[in-house]
């Protein structure tokens, strides 16, 4: 009887925090985001996945492919016309897993004037029930669907 009493307060425990898990979007109130077409996810030493990661990468670029967005590479923004340039965003991404919740943030920038015009953030909790990789997958999905909410098809 001890233990089911035991078992049944972790059960809401974990209901609960796993409640105050939340991901949303944060988008500037002085933007037009349907001006937006073309997105390019910067890919530098300072925005790269280790490789043990990249699976999770390869995801969240599918993430930002599956908005409305055409993806331009990194190296290729020079190829775009001026007026393509105004409609580009940049995305600059952040991992950050921790024992309580996984949090992946997608920021978008305006590539001319270099300020970010939306921030959409995943978070996924097992509670390291799942482990890490179940953690950050279940993120990715939640910032994926953010994505799609801010810059639908």
């Amino acid at each position: 009887m001890k233990n089911r009493v035991k078992f049944i307060l972790v059960m809401i425990a974990s209901v609960i925090l796993t409640a105050c898990t939340t991901s949303k979007s944060t988008v500037s109130k002085n933007v037009n985001l349907s001006k937006y077409e073309y997105v390019s996810i910067i890919n530098n030493d300072t925005y790269r996945i280790p490789a043990e990661l990249m699976e999770y990468q390869i995801q969240l670029f599918d993430a930002v492919e599956d908005s409305r967005l055409q993806l331009v590479g990194d190296m290729r923004i020079f190829e775009l016309t001026p007026s393509q340039k105004e409609k580009l965003l940049i995305v600059k991404y952040g991992v950050n897993v921790g024992q309580e919740e996984t949090i992946i943030t997608v920021n978008f920038i305006d590539y001319l004037t270099g300020r970010p015009v939306v921030s959409c953030r995943g978070a996924y909790s097992s509670l390291g029930i799942a482990g890490t990789s179940r953690d950050i997958k279940g993120a990715i999905k939640r910032v994926a669907k953010q994505i799609s909410k801010t810059f639908p098809k």
